[in-house]
């Protein structure tokens, strides 16, 4: 099973759309709980980890790494 991976900062696209219709969201906190900021209306919404990974579509922009 293929685990997406959001890093802070990151633009995420989550499966259903958030009711003002955006479906782009900002990461703004991880750990076990993962915080995203609506792009559209900028409400922020908490959430476990495992609903977060469940619910993630894609990575749109991801952190670059050092690496």
């Amino acid at each position: 099973m293929d685990v997406k991976r959001a890093a802070l900062g990151d633009v995420v696209v989550m499966k259903k759309p958030h009711p003002c219709g955006e479906n782009r969201w900002e990461v703004v906190r991880t750990g076990a709980d993962v915080k995203i900021k609506c792009l559209g209306c900028g409400r922020v919404v908490m959430l476990d980890l495992l609903t977060f990974e469940k619910s993630l579509k894609k990575v749109i922009k991801p952190v670059e790494d050092d690496g």
